[in-house]
């Protein structure tokens, strides 16, 4: 069984509901009022914008370490 969250497009009631993959599609089409709430489960994980702006404002030591991997013999590292 699959965790569906859902949101209710008149209200935005959420709810989280429970069935298998092969069911949702066919609960979809009887319930058209309510959708997959996207902002909730593995999507709101995802983070937005450049991922080298993020990398250096959360950890700001790690063009440090870039830096040092760049002298090493042969490398092709480049600090961000």
């Amino acid at each position: 069984m699959a965790t569906y969250p859902i949101v209710n497009k008149e209200t935005g009631e959420k709810q989280v509901i429970e069935m298998s993959v092969h069911d949702i599609t066919e609960w979809y089409k009887n319930h058209p009022e309510w959708q997959r709430d996207w902002s909730e489960g593995c999507a709101s994980g995802v983070e937005l914008g450049e991922w080298m702006d993020t990398l250096v404002k959360k950890k700001p030591g790690w063009n440090e370490v870039l830096d040092r991997a760049s002298k090493a013999p042969g490398s092709k590292v480049k600090p961000i």
